[in-house]
């Protein structure tokens, strides 16, 4: 039961909410109310799911990016962010 627990985690990995450049993740923290009683909350990273043009290989990828690796694809080029992407793991393309 637990090796077909541990099968399904590591499939379901591609879908997480996790940047596919940045690497950002979800954060675990509180929701503090009036009465200062703290429970726990997850705060998302701002994910968007875009499509990208590399000319360089004559085709389309659509990535799912944290709107700062967004601007990061804007200020250097897709193809010098997909490169340092591969060289430090983050991009599974």
């Amino acid at each position: 039961m637990q090796s077909l627990f541990k099968k399904g985690l590591n499939q379901i990995r591609f879908m997480a909410r996790v940047c596919q450049i940045t690497g950002k993740r979800p954060q675990v923290g509180n929701n503090v109310s009036h009465a200062n009683n703290k429970t726990k909350r997850r705060f998302y990273p701002n994910l968007q799911t875009k499509r990208f043009f590399i000319p360089e290989e004559d085709k389309w990828i659509t990535l799912k990016l944290s709107t700062k690796a967004i601007k990061t694809i804007n200020l250097k080029g897709i193809t010098a962010v997909l490169k340092d992407a591969r060289a430090k793991g983050t991009l599974s393309i």
